[in-house]
């Protein structure tokens, strides 16, 4: 773990919410289990393994250390230990305390979030650059954002001047997190909330639309809402339905096993109509050996109505 303790040794700790180090990225021999998070005011590391009460105390010492040497005395440290074994995730406060309401912020945005309850907090990071481009290309558009979450992309949405988006996700408590979101943004219209399973919603779904965008953020592989291999297709052959002509999806697979292949195969089969135009970039704190098992972020578009008519 000594990149791990490297890495924190030499940290400074942002305002924003982000990751600190990325062992998972494969980029450092020893340290693929580690990552470090900033979520402000706590310091997050996970491993996905068993943690030794060495490592613990190991990893403590750095960071009070840290603590020390970057922040005033009336600042203590915060600090969080996750680990992640065969499914299951278990949180222990290092040191400090986690904010009862902790509510971090990204580029001026900001999303409630938690650290001790499951392993997902409520803000996805390595999807910072979706965000930036969800709100850079949103101006007068209608959004369509599948497996919402939180409805991080929709406050990014609403924030570039988006008309209206629908939000749906089957987890009604992430949704009510995701209303909380707008409303610590000062959205205060234009956010639809769907408790609904999408694939037994294309009518409503269809009906709303049709859209300029469709964000479509799955999860991986979560048994009962969306298995990749099933579930992408059904979900591809619906975007030329989905889209107004000229209108745009981005597609978002964080799968390390699946390659960035399975979606242009899958869209050729499925929605051959659409272009894919562009694979946006991961954070660089993301930095992978393999650009196929990191997260994949297509974005794809169904030509206009002009571009047709003049194809030859």
């Amino acid at each position: 773990m000594q990149a791990l303790l490297d890495a924190i040794a030499s940290a400074n700790f942002p305002t924003d919410a982000q990751r600190l180090f990325h062992g998972r990225g494969g980029l450092y021999p020893g340290c693929e289990a580690w990552t470090l998070d900033a979520f402000p005011p706590v310091w997050l590391v996970t491993k996905f393994g068993e943690a030794s009460p060495e490592e613990v105390a190991t990893l403590t010492t750095a960071l009070q250390a840290r603590q020390a040497q970057i922040a005033p005395p009336e600042k203590p440290l915060n600090a969080v230990l996750q680990t992640r074994v065969a499914g299951r995730s278990e949180t222990t406060v290092l040191a400090g305390a986690v904010p009862e309401r902790h509510v971090v912020t990204e580029d001026g945005a900001r999303y409630l979030v938690n650290l001790t309850r499951g392993k997902n907090h409520g803000l996805f990071l390595d999807m910072t650059e979706g965000r930036r481009w969800v709100q850079a290309h949103a101006q007068g558009t209608k959004v369509l954002n599948l497996f919402a979450y939180t409805c991080s992309f929709s406050v990014a949405a609403l924030r570039g001047g988006a008309k209206a988006v629908v939000n749906i996700d089957m987890a009604h408590p992430a949704l009510a997190t995701g209303q909380h979101n707008h409303q610590l943004n000062g959205i205060t219209s234009g956010a639809q909330f769907l408790g609904h399973d999408l694939f037994s919603s294309w009518g409503k779904v269809t009906r709303l639309g049709p859209y300029d965008l469709v964000i479509a953020d799955p999860p991986s592989h979560q048994k009962g809402s969306f298995v990749a291999a099933k579930d992408w297709p059904r979900l591809l052959r619906r975007l030329p339905d989905l889209l107004k002509p000229g209108g745009h999806a981005l597609l978002c697979l964080n799968a390390p096993e699946i390659p960035e292949q399975f979606l242009h195969d899958h869209l050729a089969a499925q929605a051959p109509e659409l272009v894919i135009e562009q694979r946006l970039p991961n954070p660089s704190a993301f930095a992978d050996v393999s650009a196929d098992r990191a997260l994949k972020v297509l974005v794809a578009r169904l030509p206009s109505l002009g571009e047709i008519n003049h194809s030859p």
